[in-house]
């Protein structure tokens, strides 16, 4: 659960060669015959075979949010399609709870956090345990303990009292990890009694919440002691969870779900019922391969899923369980698998099958225009060979027997921060019996690939702009809507106010109108002026304004990165600009005279395009 409390191993994956449920894998466009390898490998991608839209059932956390539920920012939550948050003001005022007298700070956060957790429209899941003080710090006593279950009765009224006050729809996670002493230090009798005293209460109080467990340190299995246990008290019982959870720190979801299902059948136990593996990704798991392929893994097998969170004291409640940092300003900015989970959330339409291979697995869905394709694993380095079959049942991407094929990788940079995606390829191909065979060069382990396809004409391209000399990202000032808004540069933190689509001007060569993801606003030099100092901001878009065309001027000097341009004005020929080339957050932007393009400072009008 917490990285202060204990460490896991490094997973050996061994994924099923037969496509289980609708899934994809994902590749880039290879020119030729791959470099051989040892750790070459080959995963297809069958866009025939269409089933549901996605649920987005890896979307959630456990923790991550400020006690006060003030940040990180809606859009890192939002971005991502935020599902579930799972909380109950763990190591607040440590040794905290009930137990010890601090039970009203964690109630007060872990209802922060309920709520707006609700208003970004996802559920909570709630944690009695944290809020009882049994979260890894030595306590004075458990529930139950001589026999005596009056001071637990109590608590649970508090509980229970508190959430019908504050009018909110919860599922309860009654004790987490049950079958490891540093959650539970007493005998298993004792917490089957706890269970089902908690279910008959909660049930009782609330008919229509669900009731989630066991929640053990434990993957399912038709030997491990506890979870066979638990199964036959439950049934036995009449106390079967509504949903049926564990941690899979490591673990691999789909081969979880098959043990489960052949854990409940002979019980009698009714399946599908909902799965919820509320812990996953290991503390070495956390980076954009790892995330991508448990993605991947929890929609091939139809379990919800929790990211698990290895954080201690204060940072336990910040950065969306890893995906984040803070910057030396203490701004909140993305890591690469941020990223990840950025591109899964903006995956729509119907998910598609796919063959994974022993070390790779992927996400993929197709809508009309366009397929995307999340590519996730590895633990090793290599090629990665991907069949696409059957493009000819996608719709409005193959033109004349042709699709455009993006692939972007997305860096882990070592967990630091990252921008952006770096696009590493964009090539338009012919099908062979309406298929392709691409590649991708995994030649960094943590890093991954997204894979997205367009019909052929579409040149376009979203990036972030970085100004070289400051290293923030052009950013269209407050999320403001209105016209006339004058851009800025800020920190870069991956909303869509940091996002612009690039889009060709027919018959101009690398020539784009530059249009905000956030407001649907262009980039647009006011007043069609041609003066040095003019604002650059943003208006509503008008076919044909040479105010608004940007022609990207390719930047050369030694040491800079191939992603590097200047946006050259095309009515006036001046350059975006950072004004009198500060580095402070939300300086704006204008125009002015366009430095030689093989200088290397300033850096105010260099702008590296990840996305191109």
């Amino acid at each position: 659960m917490r990285s202060l409390f204990r460490t896991r191993h490094r997973r050996t994956r061994l994924v099923a060669r037969i496509a289980v449920g609708l899934l994809v894998a994902g590749a880039a466009v290879a020119g030729g015959p791959s470099p051989a390898r040892a750790a070459d490998e080959s995963i297809s991608v069958n866009f025939a075979s269409a089933g549901s839209a996605p649920s987005y059932r890896a979307s959630g956390w456990i923790y991550g949010m400020t006690e006060n539920a003030s940040g990180p920012a809606d859009h890192f939550y939002r971005d991502v399609k935020f599902r579930y948050m799972r909380a109950g003001g763990a190591q607040l005022g440590s040794p905290g709870g009930w137990v010890s007298g601090g039970y009203e700070r964690r109630w007060n956060a872990t209802v922060a956090q309920a709520r707006r957790t609700i208003a970004l429209g996802g559920q909570f899941i709630l944690l009695p345990h944290d809020l009882w003080g049994a979260d890894g710090y030595p306590i004075s006593r458990f529930p139950g303990d001589n026999g005596d279950w009056t001071d637990y009765d109590n608590f649970l009224t508090r509980v229970i009292n508190d959430v019908r006050a504050a009018g909110i729809a919860v599922q309860w996670d009654i004790w987490n990890e049950p079958n490891i002493t540093l959650f539970w230090n007493r005998p298993q009798s004792q917490y089957f009694e706890l269970w089902r005293r908690s279910y008959a209460r909660i049930r009782a109080a609330f008919p229509n919440h669900l009731i989630v467990g066991p929640s053990c340190a434990c993957v399912p299995s038709t030997t491990h002691a506890f979870w066979n246990q638990y199964l036959d008290y439950v049934r036995a019982n009449n106390v079967v969870p509504d949903i049926i959870s564990w941690h899979s720190l490591p673990g691999d979801p789909v081969s979880n779900v098959a043990a489960a299902n052949a854990t409940l059948d002979p019980r009698g136990i009714p399946h599908p019922r909902p799965y919820q593996i509320n812990e996953y990704g290991a503390s070495d798991e956390q980076n954009p391969a790892d995330g991508a392929w448990y993605i991947a893994r929890l929609e091939r097998a139809g379990a919800d899923g929790l990211r698990a969170n290895w954080a201690g004291g204060n940072n336990l409640h910040d950065f969306i369980g890893n995906l984040l940092l803070r910057n030396s300003v203490g701004q909140n900015v993305p890591k690469g698998e941020w990223w990840a989970y950025r591109y899964y959330g903006a995956q729509t339409g119907q998910i598609v099958a796919v063959t994974p291979s022993s070390s790779y697995d992927a996400f993929a869905t197709k809508t009309a225009g366009s397929a995307r394709i999340l590519v996730g694993g590895g633990r090793t380095t290599g090629n990665i060979a991907v069949g696409l079959q059957r493009l000819d049942t996608t719709s409005g991407i193959v033109q004349n027997n042709q699709v455009r094929v993006r692939v972007q990788r997305i860096p882990d940079n070592a967990g630091g921060a990252v921008q952006g995606p770096i696009t590493i390829q964009n090539t338009v191909v012919t099908l062979a019996n309406n298929g392709a065979t691409v590649s991708l060069p995994h030649n960094t382990v943590n890093d991954t690939f997204t894979v997205t396809l367009l019909p052929p004409s579409d040149a376009s391209f979203q990036s972030v702009a970085v100004a070289q000399h400051s290293q923030q990202c052009l950013d269209n000032a407050n999320l403001s809507t209105a016209d006339g808004n004058v851009q800025q540069q800020f920190w870069c933190e991956g909303g869509d106010q940091q996002l612009w689509n690039f889009r060709p001007v027919t018959g101009v060569a690398d020539t784009y109108t530059v249009v905000n993801q956030q407001s649907g606003k262009c980039l647009d030099v006011a007043g069609v002026s041609t003066a040095n100092g003019a604002a650059v901001h943003q208006w509503p878009c008008l076919a044909g304004a040479t105010n608004q065309q940007f022609t990207l001027r390719k930047v050369t000097y030694s040491g800079n990165d191939s992603h590097d341009y200047q946006l050259v004005a095309r009515h006036s020929g001046k350059c975006v600009d950072v004004s009198t080339v500060s580095t402070a957050a939300r300086a704006p932007i204008h125009q002015w005279t366009c430095n030689p393009i093989g200088q290397s400072s300033p850096l105010n009008q260099t702008w590296r395009l990840w996305g191109r």
